[in-house]
């Protein structure tokens, strides 16, 4: 009779080998850029008409001692990469002197590893700030205009509701009405009902109080903070700083990072800029009913107090200059902002319009203060649609500036920079080494202890943890939005460690197989069977940990826990799948019962 087949103890299947084979490849390509490091370069973007040649820019440099390693070109865009990390911002305020307001200057880092590997898409680790150097600011967003903007628009809608009673917008964002008729009583809680469900109706002496519930003001400020977080991303990316974070921290403040930036100016007077544009109907005909902002003259000027238009359907801004060589900004407004611009100068041609600039300061109590000013009133001679222009905006660089802001979007909310720190470069530099250097003293220890203790299968231990730690590295740099901290080394330093314990578990099982008595072969099949169940519980474990630090953290923490975990999934994939590999084409069909490892 014949006997069924029996499985091949300790052969990995075709398509085990080529999972293996595959992800050591590509991983170990993904962490070879980060070998060869960045050189540092300076972006320069033109203004239209302002473009130089590459080769008079690199002159400019190299006549005052800044080596430059290579230039490249592209349109209205040119990217200087220099040969010496500590002349960048030498070369920065250089050409920010020569070039005045003919280009926008932003620092940044350049893939020093060769070009083939650029091509295939592999990029060095992104470094984050404690390693790099740079800038962090942590900012407060002021929920008052929010709240009073509500508040507002509730008086606005029951005045028509409620002539001849006492409507008195009070401080703390609530609205205090005077004595009300049974039928306004019932009237007023029908229009709640219907169109402002979120405000809360109480009776407080002979009059009544209308406030917002808790749990709208919690949506408010959750809204308000997340589409500030957009909005400041958008900012960042406009001045061209690339690898910041943006991040929530808290009910209502935002932390961001900027890497690699040693002068936050720019930065600073861009982030924690809060502007609009809005236009209005002049005010002709009953200049006390409306509503009366400042003139850059100083004269006050009475426009109606519902705009025509808001900064918010403005989709483009773009500064130039007009055939008279005044600065312009070119606007581009959605189609719902196209239709009523449209609307409004089609019935108003040969009448005023102006356009309003509005900045919240800060005030000696910390409050903000809207300041607005008309920069410009221009008479209507035509249909306008969703393209025109605005003058008035003062110099080029006042219409950049506002051109930048309109383009990134206007804040919902005014923000306060409540705290500002610096990080140097050459502090960066020492925390790199000095992770670097912990790692290195970590790996060379373990690799120790497991060649002597394990002996013949302690340097298959000691392949699959080098192969670990490549395969992070790459892992790292191949996930968008990874970037690896001070507190990442740790984890990596850590992950070390943790990899040494999975072959360590399936050693001390395949060692107490051999004293029972089993066959080389046999104690790997079972050491490595009765040791993975185990394994995957303590990495579970911890992976769960990884996650909820992850989810709940910031900055360093998260940096930790995200290499934690990758750190737990090269450990498993190398441990178990290469660990036995190896075990198995060398070992894997001996069958001797005495025999030491």
């Amino acid at each position: 009779m014949k006997q069924p087949n029996k499985a091949v103890m300790n052969r990995n299947a075709l398509w085990q080998y080529l999972v293996l084979a595959t992800t050591i490849v590509i991983l170990a390509l993904s962490a070879l850029p980060s070998w060869y490091g960045e050189d540092p370069a300076i972006d320069i973007r033109w203004q239209p008409g302002y473009a130089e040649d590459a080769t008079t820019t690199t002159r400019t440099l190299e006549q005052l001692g800044i080596p430059v390693k290579w230039v490249q070109q592209e349109g209205d865009h040119t990217r200087i990469v220099l040969a010496d990390g500590e002349q960048q911002f030498a070369a920065q305020a250089a050409l920010t002197e020569r070039l005045d307001d003919q280009a926008s200057l932003a620092l940044s880092q350049q893939a020093a590893a060769p070009a083939w590997l650029q091509t295939l898409g592999f990029s060095p680790i992104t470094l984050g700030l404690d390693l790099r150097g740079g800038v962090q600011f942590l900012l407060d967003i002021d929920m008052d205009p929010v709240l009073k903007q509500h508040q507002e628009a509730l008086v606005q809608s029951l005045r028509p509701l409620l002539r001849g009673t006492t409507i008195q917008p009070l401080a703390d964002h609530s609205v205090r009405l005077g004595a009300l008729s049974d039928a306004q009583q019932s009237e007023l809680r029908q229009t709640l009902r219907r169109d402002h469900p979120q405000w809360q109706l109480r009776s407080q002496g002979d009059g009544s109080v209308l406030s917002l519930n808790g749990e709208e003001v919690n949506e408010l400020t959750r809204l308000t903070v997340v589409q500030n977080l957009q909005i400041l991303r958008s900012r960042i990316e406009e001045l061209g700083i690339t690898e910041a974070v943006v991040q929530r921290q808290g009910s209502q403040r935002i932390r961001i990072e900027l890497p690699g930036v040693q002068d936050p100016t720019a930065a600073k007077a861009v982030i924690g800029a809060t502007t609009s544009l809005a236009f209005y109907e002049l005010n002709h005909d009953h200049p006390a009913n409306g509503q009366w902002l400042s003139q850059g003259n100083g004269e006050p000027l009475s426009v109606k107090r519902r705009p025509v238009l808001t900064g918010e359907h403005i989709v483009d801004a773009r500064a130039s200059l007009d055939e008279m060589s005044r600065a312009v900004v070119n606007i581009t407004l959605d189609s719902d902002g196209g239709r009523a611009m449209s609307r409004f100068t089609r019935d108003n041609i040969g009448q005023p319009m102006a356009t309003a600039y509005t900045e919240y300061r800060q005030d000696a109590d910390g409050q903000s203060i809207a300041d607005t000013e008309v920069i410009s009133v221009a008479t209507i001679q035509a249909q306008l649609g969703s393209r025109f222009v605005i003058t008035g905006t003062g110099t080029l660089a006042d219409a950049q500036q506002l051109a930048l802001l309109l383009r990134a979007g206007s804040l919902t909310a005014p923000v306060q920079i409540v705290e500002e720190r610096t990080i140097g470069p050459s502090l960066g530099a020492e925390n790199i080494q000095n992770g670097m250097t912990a790692l290195a003293v970590g790996m060379g220890l373990t690799l120790a202890f497991m060649g002597l203790w394990y002996r013949r299968l302690g340097w298959v231990a000691n392949v699959a943890l080098v192969t670990n730690l490549v395969l992070l590295l790459g892992l790292l740099a191949l996930i968008p939005g990874a970037v690896l901290t001070l507190p990442g080394i740790a984890g990596l330093v850590l992950t070390v460690g943790m990899a040494v314990d999975t072959n360590v578990l399936i050693f001390e099982r395949i060692r107490d197989m051999l004293r029972r008595g089993h066959s080389l072969a046999r104690a790997v099949h079972l050491g490595f069977d009765k040791a993975t169940t185990t394994i995957w519980d303590a990495n579970l474990t911890t992976m769960i940990t990884a996650m909820i630090l992850y989810a709940i953290g910031n900055g360093p923490i998260q940096g930790f826990a995200l290499t934690l975990g990758l750190g737990l999934m090269t450990s498993m994939f190398t441990g178990i799948l290469l660990s036995r590999t190896l075990i198995n084409l060398v070992w894997g069909q001996d069958n001797r019962r005495k025999v030491t490892v």
